[in-house]
């Protein structure tokens, strides 16, 4: 191919293996290298490569170092005070807010998904916290989205039958398997700390709770 190959969005597509649709919402919102002819987007087949690597870099690299920029996954809009008793409600909650994230393309999928994983086994890891996640093909990157409930939510059976009370859903393109489970593994180990979770459930506003979370 030569060095200034113009491609289509089908091109694109099938190029990086994701939904016509998917491309064009990058497109739309400036996440991918592209330009208009008209009313047509058009896409530098050698730009497109050095997005690829570009991301591609940044995900090889957080997975050797083992480290989890929270700021990049998280945001103050995606904390969210709840106050259900039912897993189900909070988990809807949850997702509903997640959906408002650019990286989520399918907010039903992505509440039907957590529903059916959480009914597989329960997502509960005991200290009251429960991690709800899925990787899904609607989702262009990791997202997460953290609930702090004010009341105790007793369905969700944890081992240590200590009620849920802190909740951190996250939500991952299909392709970021290791990823995914690093930042899994992240927060199990982050939330060990005693002193953090009390912080986190006493936080008034979603800065201070923001501020907790991305203090390294």
């Amino acid at each position: 191919m030569i060095e200034d190959e113009i491609l289509t969005i089908e091109e694109v597509a099938k190029y990086l293996r994701v939904s016509e649709r998917t491309v064009y919402d990058w497109a739309q919102k400036g996440e991918i290298p592209a330009g208009k002819i008209g009313t047509v987007w058009r896409f530098k087949k050698a730009e497109i490569e050095k997005w690829v690597n570009n991301r591609l870099s940044v995900h090889k690299t957080a997975s050797n170092t083992g480290a989890i920029h929270v700021e990049s996954i998280l945001s103050p809009e995606r904390i969210l005070f709840l106050n259900y008793a039912a897993k189900k409600d909070a988990l809807l909650a949850m997702a509903e807010n997640l959906a408002d994230a650019p990286e989520v393309k399918n907010r039903q999928e992505l509440a039907e998904e957590i529903l059916r994983r959480e009914e597989l086994m329960s997502t509960a890891i005991g200290r009251g916290i429960a991690i709800p996640h899925v990787r899904l093909a609607s989702v262009t990157d990791l997202v997460v989205s953290v609930g702090i409930s004010k009341t105790d939510i007793v369905d969700f059976q944890p081992l240590d039958d200590e009620p849920v009370r802190l909740l951190f859903m996250i939500a991952a393109a299909y392709n970021q398997h290791a990823y995914y489970l690093q930042t899994l593994s992240f927060f199990s180990a982050r939330l060990k700390n005693k002193d953090l979770r009390s912080s986190l459930l006493t936080s008034q506003t979603e800065a201070e709770a923001y501020e907790l979370l991305t203090k390294v």
